[in-house]
């Protein structure tokens, strides 16, 4: 029997966010200096969008965008994708694989509280990325690759993550 935990427990509880009109330039320098793949876009004090940095990728630095002249805006996923705190994890795990996203806004009578990730629920349940990643052709006793995130031994950002131990490794890590 799963315990019931809700999304408040895991929930990262300081989400870092972005207006609209910011340029990428300055939403890809918020993520770098505080180790963060995504920013919540917020306008009129609430949540409207998510700017990830794969929407950088594909959206500015593959077309050869200049990312100073860019605005999140243009560039954000709408509407942002949430969750209420009370919610239990395996519900956001649910949701996040309906959707194929790796990233919810936890949001509380219309207001910001968290945000929850692919990784904060693998790190409690590893076995739950079967769902989120709808990886059960796979099975439970066979090496699941390919996570994104940061690794939870040296921090380095990898889209190559490794579960070894119950931790999300990168390569150098899993390979020392």
């Amino acid at each position: 029997m799963r315990a019931r935990v809700p999304v408040l427990e895991i929930m990262s509880r300081t989400p870092i966010t972005v207006s609209p009109e910011d340029t990428v330039d300055r939403a890809a320098a918020t993520m770098r200096t505080r180790d963060i793949g995504s920013l919540i876009v917020i306008e009129g004090g609430v949540p409207s969008g998510i700017v990830t940095e794969r929407d950088i990728v594909t959206k500015v630095a593959a077309p050869n965008l200049r990312p100073n002249t860019v605005r999140v805006r243009d560039i954000m996923s709408a509407p942002v994708v949430s969750i209420q705190s009370s919610e239990e994890v395996a519900e956001a795990a649910r949701v996040m694989s309906e959707r194929k996203i790796r990233r919810l806004a936890v949001v509380d009578d219309g207001k910001l509280v968290g945000v929850i990730t692919e990784n904060d629920i693998i790190r409690i349940w590893p076995h739950l990325i079967e769902v989120t990643r709808e990886y059960a052709r796979l099975g439970l006793d066979e090496e699941v690759r390919g996570i994104e995130g940061h690794c939870d031994v040296c921090g380095v950002y990898s889209t190559s993550l490794v579960l070894d131990k119950k931790l999300l490794v990168c390569p150098d890590c899993h390979a020392g």
